[in-house]
């Protein structure tokens, strides 16, 4: 069996750790290396020359974007998944630009990552439907302008950080957004956690007065 050789590029330890973990118990993956850092990535991408390389976008020295953009200049073949908390314009158009094959969201399921990875491998493109969106967005308007009275503090949430906000503004805990919405309560608190950093808040009681100042309740 020809193994899908990767390379993963992740400044946190314990998500390289975690991702580590499951894709050796894939079969047909074989984790040739790992990086920290941009540059880290360009250096061990000429050494071990991976198939596919997991890109974070927030690393230190040189963030995912632009490690993407120098990777694919010199070793064309690699393909890169860009896999990141981030689904705004901001990210997601830079990274495609730079030949990004892949964009997902670290929410995914595992199961969901194995098969994105094997799809990537095979030639095809792999977005999340948040980062798809966006792409159409600029597509159909390529100018970037957006409706008048369109933006709102929310437009950096993905629509499932989006469901975790309508929920807490109508008072649930976490527990109770977990059975709502079939997801693990420890997913819950990610997204809690990604909610109050993009919307620079300290706490859920403020993303809740927020959601409701702005009409965000429980009905999309």
């Amino acid at each position: 069996m020809t193994k899908i050789r990767l390379l993963l590029a992740d400044d946190h330890a314990i998500v390289r750790r975690g991702l580590q973990l499951f894709l050796k118990t894939q079969p047909d993956f074989e984790l040739v290396g790992e990086a920290a850092t941009g540059h880290e990535v360009l250096e061990r991408a000429a050494e071990l020359a991976p198939d596919i390389v997991l890109m974070d976008l927030h690393m230190p020295v040189m963030d995912g974007i632009e490690a993407t953009r120098q990777l694919l200049t010199s070793h064309p073949d690699v393909k890169v998944i860009v896999l990141t908390s981030f689904s705004d314009h901001d990210h997601v158009l830079p990274a495609v630009k730079a030949g990004a094959r892949g964009y997902l969201l670290k929410d995914i399921e595992p199961d969901e990552l194995a098969q994105a990875i094997r799809r990537v491998h095979a030639g095809k493109v792999e977005l999340h439907p948040e980062a798809a969106g966006l792409l159409m967005e600029q597509i159909a308007n390529p100018e970037g302008t957006a409706p008048v009275g369109s933006e709102t503090p929310f437009d950096e949430l993905t629509a499932r950080e989006r469901d975790v906000l309508r929920l807490i503004a109508s008072g649930l805990s976490n527990k109770e957004i977990a059975a709502a919405l079939f997801i693990t309560e420890k997913t819950v608190k990610t997204h809690v956690s990604h909610i109050l950093e993009k919307l620079g808040l300290s706490d859920r009681t403020q993303a809740a007065i927020l959601a409701v100042k702005h009409g965000l309740d429980a009905h999309p």
